[in-house]
This record gives structure tokens, C-alpha cells and sequence, in this order.
């Protein structure tokens, strides 16, 4: 679906990279018909020795150049970059933004005409082709445009289609997830060097059980509540476990982080 596609990334820091990192090892674009943008030569050096891939210091030049453009620099410098490249984008292309915080009204006020755009917003997982996204497209984006960028974030992972309210949801949950979870892994890791294992064989139990558990929810389709009961013996060990986590008040510190991560990511755009 790629092949003969033009794609433009707008601003290749950690989140550009990251999905430049992944397309290319998912074998879905052709890395010479890809272009990057940076805030220095420097960096455009360093991708272009990771990736043998064109880089240029013109957000305009890239934009103008690209079937598919990806914007993805932080949020409080989209409005400088819509700036140079407003003049530059046509009805015919494809405008995809990763910056969290900012809606498609947004982007839709500061372009000169009406471009198709889709909000997404990836997670660092997309490194590994292990990522979630969630996408929601404009009032400009027709079905094919979904299934574009759909194709582009299921290369390096899973894709869900959400109404745009959804997406500070989103970025607070699965986007920034994966550091909740590593604090829960390495909180693993750390109880079983406590209990007398090696910290880098704990390390390896707590990951992969973190990884099982998510599997065993993704590939049953059953609720988390009834896989936590399959393991829940009565006057077992796990159970003794859980009245511990219930105490410590871990349920409703993760709820409460997600919370604060939501409400954070509406004020993004504005700090």
C-alpha cells in the first residue's frame, strides 16, 4: 500500500524515529521515497546513517514533495511548522499527526486549504512492532485515508479507530502506559531479587509474565477479572498477593495515573 507512496516526517526526534525505525524493519516503505525533517544537520546525519534516508532542514521542502506527511514534533512547535508548510499542502495528500494534544481543528485553522488529516497517536512500542495507536480521522479524510494510516501503525503494531474525543484518553493510557508499566516490571524485578533471585533473572520473570499476561488478554478476548481468578487458588499464594496490592492501593494509583495523564495531555499544546 506504501510502495509507490512519498512519505515526509516532519520533526525525527524520539517518536519520528521511532516510527521511521519501525516502517523500515516492518519492509512497508521504500526508504527512498522517505524524507525527514530536524532542527539540526546533525541529526539529520546521524538518520541518515541509521537509515540511509534523504533528510533536509525544510519542513516546506519535504512537505511539498510527499504524498503522506507525518507530523510529529512536539506540540508546542506544531504551530510554527503548520506556518511553513500551510502553502505547501494540497487536498491530494495526507497529513497524519502524532503531536499529542492537538486536534484536527487545530491543524484545520492554520492550513490554507482543506487537507485530509488523521490524529493518531502511537507509543514507544511501535519500536519493536509491539506499539498501540489510536487514530481518529477529520471531517477531510474519506475511508481510504483511514485505511492508509491504518496500514502505516498496524505495520508496527495494533491500530483502534476512535472518535477524536477519545484521544487525550488515548495518549494517557497507551501512549503513556509503557512507563507505568516498566515501574511495575522493575517493582517485580526488584521483589524477586528480594526473594533471593539473580536481578537479571527476575528481571527476564517479570517481563515476560508482563508480557504473557497481556497476551492472555489480547488472545482470549477475556476479561482481565476472570484470567486474575484462573490464577487465584483458593488459600493460595496469589491471593495473599493480591489483598497486599489492594492495600497498597496499586488499583487505584494506576486509575489515578491515567487520570492525571489525560488531564495533562489537554495541556500540552498550551505550555
Amino acid at each position: 500500500m506504501l510502495t509507490d507512496k512519498k512519505i515526509a516526517v516532519l520533526g525525527a526526534g524520539k517518536l519520528g524515529e521511532t516510527l521511521i525505525k519501525g516502517l523500515i524493519e516492518a519492509g512497508v516503505i521504500n526508504t527512498g521515497n522517505l524524507i525527514v525533517t530536524a532542527g539540526h544537520q546533525a541529526r539529520l546525519d546521524q538518520l541518515r546513517g541509521r537509515f540511509d534516508i534523504t533528510g533536509t532542514l525544510s519542513n516546506t521542502e519535504a512537505a511539498q514533495s510527499a504524498d503522506i506527511i507525518i507530523l510529529a514534533v512536539k506540540p508546542q512547535t506544531v504551530p510554527l511548522v503548520l506556518a511553513e508548510i500551510r502553502d505547501a499542502l494540497n487536498p491530494a495528500q495526507l497529513l497524519i499527526s502524532v503531536a499529542a494534544s492537538v486536534s484536527i481543528a487545530f491543524i484545520e485553522k492554520h492550513l490554507s486549504l482543506p487537507v485530509p488529516i488523521i490524529r493518531a497517536m502511537p507509543n514507544t512500542p511501535c519500536l519493536i512492532k509491539k506499539g498501540m495507536t489510536g487514530i481518529s480521522p477529520g471531517a477531510n479524510a474519506a475511508s481510504n485515508h483511514i485505511e492508509l494510516a491504518k496500514f502505516i501503525f498496524d505495520s508496527v503494531g495494533r491500530t483502534v479507530v476512535v472518535d477524536e474525543k477519545h484521544m487525550d484518553a488515548i495518549t494517557g493510557l497507551s501512549a503513556s502506559g509503557p512507563a507505568f508499566i516498566y515501574i511495575v516490571i522493575e517493582s517485580l524485578a526488584e521483589a524477586g531479587v528480594k526473594v533471593g533471585l539473580p536481578r537479571d533473572i527476575a528481571t527476564e520473570l517479570a517481563a515476560q509474565t508482563v508480557l504473557g499476561a497481556g497476551a492472555m488478554v489480547l488472545e482470549t478476548a477475556e476479561h482481565p477479572a476472570k484470567l486474575k481468578d484462573m490464577v487465584t487458588t483458593p488459600a493460595g499464594c496469589t491471593i495473599d498477593g493480591i489483598l497486599e496490592l489492594e492495600d497498597g492501593g496499586l488499583r487505584v494509583t494506576l486509575i489515578k495515573a491515567v487520570v492525571k495523564a489525560t488531564s495533562r495531555a489537554k495541556e500540552l499544546l498550551e505550555t
